[in-house]
């Protein structure tokens, strides 16, 4: 297919702007008529200008979508009638422009699966997965309410890490900007005072006037040197398989958030895993896919070599033992569930377990980031007043003696 950015005229004779996948321009003018919009200009391009182009699709979105396909599916509604009305009353225009897609692949002879699996950016393989083999169970509308229950988690999650990372954040650039205020301003004045003086001068308040030097000389470069390590370390990342690998080994082995990722990793594998194997896909496709959502080559890893066993006749729980990389209550639960019948209900009570003690820990995490990061500024503030009133303070003793 190719690619175009146009701009279409709705019904009350409003500009739309934006971007869609069809295969000529009659193609693009009956799609673009399906959404109740009138085509006025086009130009084809290619992916990459049109990607940056593009709203990107919301964890919020999926949850929307979820939602409004168990809702229809549940009441009797044909998927491709409650795709229909999703299409017709979001207001995503990306996501309205997929939904077209997929309901005209589904007016073709696609089954649902398919027709999502063609835009894997917005439905991973996990999610392609789950909503197959809800097809071929004849359960699609808990498969989507699984969903919905299972973003929604992942959305609260991210939601609470952004608030745990909030006030660091702003401590940090009010103690840069507090930084470099002193170093380029205030010191230069206190210092040139303190040199009047004429006495010698100790090694901090030494080490002090050369970082503010450091500072008024080579401010550009202080700026420019994180920008830049972060950018290269994210080009070396992606270039370099083994340290990125490397990397995901310091992340799960850091103190105090590589406790803490380590949990909400098994805590999304124990749920995603619940949900498939609930909705009849195998143990070994179950594996194959958590590989993809881990997010993290060591696990990804570990999850690969215990399918590997598990192909070789070995059990679930002793496989997932021999890796040596997850916890005994994972091996614990796995082998009482392989034991009772009921695998996915023991994976449902790891993933239980994992989220409170992830809310916990994360709330212990944010309980010392704030005292932390207001001892660094006091250390520093204290370092700075020290070094300029301490040769103050020892002159004014010598001459009162």
């Amino acid at each position: 297919m190719k690619q175009f950015l146009y701009r279409a005229m709705d019904a009350a004779g409003e500009i739309v702007p934006g971007n869609m996948d069809a295969l000529n321009v009659p193609d693009l003018e009956a799609r673009l008529h399906r959404m109740e919009l009138d085509l006025i200009d086009y130009r084809e391009t290619r992916k990459r200008e049109l990607a940056l182009g593009r709203r990107a699709v919301s964890r919020k979105d999926l949850i929307n979508f979820c939602f409004h396909m168990e809702q229809m599916s549940s009441a009797g509604v044909p998927i491709l009638d409650g795709l229909c009305d999703l299409r017709d009353s979001i207001d995503h225009p990306r996501f309205r422009e997929i939904l077209t897609d997929v309901v005209e692949n589904i007016e073709g002879g696609q089954p649902l699966s398919e027709a999502l699996s063609a835009y894997p950016e917005v439905f991973d393989p996990t999610f392609t997965s789950l909503v197959r083999a809800g097809e071929q169970s004849g359960k699609v509308n808990e498969v989507f309410a699984n969903l919905a229950e299972s973003l929604k988690w992942q959305d609260e999650l991210a939601a609470q890490a952004r608030k745990v990372l909030a006030y660091p954040a702003l401590v940090a650039v009010i103690v840069t900007g507090v930084v470099f205020f002193l170093m380029i301003y205030l010191v230069p004045q206190l210092t040139a005072f303190i040199r009047n003086m004429g006495q010698e001068l100790p090694l901090h308040t030494r080490v002090l006037i050369g970082v503010s030097n450091a500072f008024i000389d080579y401010w550009y470069l202080i700026i420019a040197a994180p920008i830049v390590l972060w950018q290269g370390g994210l080009w070396w990342l992606k270039h370099s398989e083994r340290a990125a690998f490397r990397f995901d080994v310091f992340k799960l082995r850091s103190w105090p958030l590589g406790s803490v990722l380590q949990k909400i990793i098994l805590a999304r594998i124990a749920t995603y895993f619940a949900l498939m194997y609930a909705s009849g896909i195998t143990v070994l496709e179950c594996i194959r896919l958590s590989e993809g959502i881990a997010g993290n080559r060591v696990v990804a890893a570990a999850l690969r070599r215990a399918g590997q066993l598990i192909a070789e006749g070995r059990t679930v729980a002793g496989a997932f033992q021999e890796t040596a990389i997850f916890p005994p209550l994972v091996v614990r639960m796995l082998r009482v569930g392989e034991t009772t019948g009921a695998l996915d209900g023991a994976l449902r009570n790891v993933a239980y377990f994992y989220n409170r003690e992830v809310r916990e820990q994360i709330e212990r995490v944010q309980a010392m980031i704030e005292p932390a990061m207001t001892v660094i500024l006091g250390l520093l503030l204290g370092w700075i007043m020290l070094s300029v009133l301490g040769p103050i303070y020892d002159t004014i003793s010598s001459i009162r003696i």
